[in-house]
């Protein structure tokens, strides 16, 4: 009997445009021999099921089961495609683990502490992995750009703590430009994370665990012509991804490690993107932050790192939800 899945979209951030366009591809990348997929839409206005003929009706939160042509469908497993909050954040893994319903992605307390980029960057360190230095400031005790930059070198990056996609971030090469890309991270967060630029090549690696295996996909290297891997970069072509990135043999073994060092420390499950900056000088790779939904759009590089891997990717989500099946 196939496995009933519902692949669980949306959210309550800004996020949640890139969402619909991960559901899309996974949607369409799906095993339908062995999985009967059911989309759930998690939005403002409530959490909805959408088939794919006929009118949405509310999911059942109480056991998260929704009714289909009259019957009740209760899930085997969820895959997860929701960034930002409440996908991202544990928020809905907790929900999930209180019902007993396995999922796809890392668990509440990984996903909560990698939410955090600067919890993450202080748990890699700690673990003797390469991170910029930084500083984490809240909104309710605020520092004035003098007191910050007698701590911090410019040019710096700004970025709201918690989310992704490049949303609020900024890079700052001036004094008189801080405090305005200050104010452009707090409008999305009440904390955010001042980071030390580290110069070198940008590198983004996915990471999976499938039959209690790690395997580190293929690197994708980063080039874009914006100052820095921002929203438009990302998500609106406007940087060149190269996968399998052209590098050293030293360089691969080392964000190869690394990528898996991470995986480990943060007891990650699922697939998820680290990004990393390679400092040639230090022959050294920097970890920046690791994103434990990461994007499975056209223009995301997951995709492109599986097929560079020879897999196609229905067998790649068959994996995934196998393993938390499992």
């Amino acid at each position: 009997m196939k496995k009933k899945i519902a692949l669980v979209t949306g959210g309550l951030s800004g996020e949640a445009q890139i969402s619909y366009k991960s559901a899309i591809t996974v949607s369409n990348n799906t095993d339908r021999d062995k999985y009967d997929l059911y989309r759930i839409d998690i939005n403002a206005t409530g959490w909805w099921y959408e088939p794919i003929n006929g009118e949405k009706t509310a999911v059942d939160r109480t056991d998260f089961s929704v009714i289909d042509g009259g019957e009740k469908i209760n899930f085997n497993a969820i895959l997860l495609c929701i960034h930002g909050t409440p996908g991202e954040d544990g928020k809905l893994q907790g929900y999930f683990d209180m019902l007993k319903l396995p999922y796809t992605s890392c668990d509440a307390a990984t996903s909560a502490l990698t939410f955090n980029k600067r919890y993450t960057v202080a748990v890699a360190a700690f673990a003797g992995i390469h991170v910029a230095k930084s500083l984490h400031i809240f909104k309710h005790t605020p520092m004035s750009s003098k007191t910050i930059l007698e701590q911090l070198q410019l040019p710096v990056f700004v970025k709201p703590n918690n989310g992704g996609s490049s949303i609020g971030m900024s890079r700052v090469d001036e004094a008189a430009d801080l405090d305005t890309a200050i104010t452009k991270a707090f409008n999305e967060d009440d904390q955010i994370l001042i980071e030390e630029f580290i110069s070198g090549r940008e590198f983004t690696i996915g990471v999976f665990k499938s039959k209690g295996s790690i395997t580190v996909l293929p690197i994708t290297e980063i080039k874009t012509g914006n100052t820095f891997f921002d929203f438009e970069a990302k998500y609106q072509g406007k940087s060149e991804e190269i996968t399998p990135a052209i590098i050293t043999e030293l360089m691969q073994v080392q964000l190869n490690a690394a990528a898996k060092r991470v995986y480990e420390v943060m007891n990650c499950r699922g697939v998820v993107r680290i990004d990393f900056i390679y400092n040639e000088a230090k022959a050294q790779p920097f970890m920046l932050e690791v994103n434990t939904v990461p994007g499975q759009s056209d223009a995301s590089v997951i995709p492109q790192q599986v097929r560079a891997m020879g897999w196609k990717l229905t067998d790649f989500y068959s994996a995934i939800i196998e393993e938390a099946l499992k």
